[in-house]
């Protein structure tokens, strides 16, 4: 649906994106994440060409909009809409006149704006509110309404720029948990940027990480979690600062799918003998699958730590390990 393929783009003498290169699937919600600079939001714009490559190209729904341009390029843009972090509502608009801008935008017939809009409302849960202007609406409504709006020319594809990064936790999950309902419902495919890994749990299948204009890691949530010294399962699963305990050993065990539910680390002391210590456990619903991390304290033995690391491979558990001694 989206494949984005050795795209790089400078500004200046500065390298946003280095060499780029990404597929998401039709239907997948992909969430690429980073710190402020690392170039998620030029990759974001590259995928509506607001931004042009200087190398590379991107191709959506078959068609390589990198390339396009006047008509072509609007026509293409009609495919994906777009929910942006400040909601960019205008204000003396009721949120009705909001999404019939969009569908104004597109060439609607005038006597489908209203019916439209209003269907667009219904779905995000604000049809009762179509004659209120933004300012009436609170801080997840106004974000509703750019969802109508970025939905209102019936996309295939949705970009997402930090749009929860402006409202409180539980709004934020509310508008995570609609749009999450409207993918499925719509059979959207997201894009969205992110520096929050709580928005990655609750919405994405796959991930990709970008520093500094390049991808350091990528790949489905479900994998990711069972690579070891993954950077991205790393920070789904934080356990803090490794503990100084001399004589032993620390590992952390990552579990997915069916080998959360078993008693592994019970079956892992009874195997092999050993006292284990439990320093810390996190576990979550990770892409529809339950997932979670243990570290634990083994003692320092070379050979008891490869007897370990044999016995839970044999389970079907990732393994890392934090300290050897």
């Amino acid at each position: 649906m989206i494949t984005i393929e050795h795209v790089s783009r400078s500004f200046g003498g500065t390298r946003a994106l280095d060499d780029v290169s990404l597929e998401i699937p039709r239907g997948q919600i992909f969430g690429v994440v980073g710190q402020s600079g690392a170039g998620k939001s030029t990759l974001l714009r590259t995928v509506n060409a607001l931004e042009r490559p200087d190398s590379g190209h991107v191709v959506v729904d078959g068609v390589q909009i990198s390339h396009l341009a006047g008509n072509e390029l609007r026509a293409a843009r009609h495919g994906i809409g777009m929910v942006f972090q400040h909601f960019n509502l205008v204000g003396n608009r009721t949120i009705a006149q909001n999404v019939e801008f969009a569908l104004e935008a597109v060439g609607r017939a005038r006597g489908d704006r209203t019916k439209d809009a209003l269907e667009m409302l219904d779905l995000v849960g604000l049809a009762s509110r179509a004659g209120a202007y933004p300012a009436q609406l609170s801080g997840g409504q106004r974000q509703r309404v750019g969802i109508a709006r970025a939905l209102a020319s019936r996309p295939s594809v949705l970009l997402s720029d930090e749009a929860t990064s402006a409202l409180d936790p539980d709004t934020t999950r509310q508008i995570l948990a609609l749009m999450k309902r409207l993918s499925g419902e719509l059979g959207l495919t997201i894009m969205l940027i992110t520096h929050e890994m709580a928005v990655v749990k609750q919405i994405c299948d796959a991930a990709a990480l970008l520093e500094h204009g390049r991808v350091v890691e990528q790949g489905a949530l479900i994998d990711l979690i069972r690579t070891p010294g993954s950077r991205l399962a790393r920070d789904l699963f934080p356990l803090g600062d490794v503990p100084e305990m001399p004589g032993s050993a620390v590992i952390d065990l990552t579990f997915a799918g069916e080998e959360a539910e078993r008693p592994t680390i019970t079956l892992l002391a009874r195997a092999l003998d050993l006292d284990v210590s439990i320093l810390g456990a996190t576990i979550e619903n990770i892409a529809g699958s339950q997932a979670g991390r243990t570290r634990l304290a083994l003692p320092a033995d070379p050979a008891v730590l490869a007897r370990a690391q044999a016995f839970l491979a044999e389970h079907d558990v990732a393994v890392e390990v934090v300290k050897a001694a």
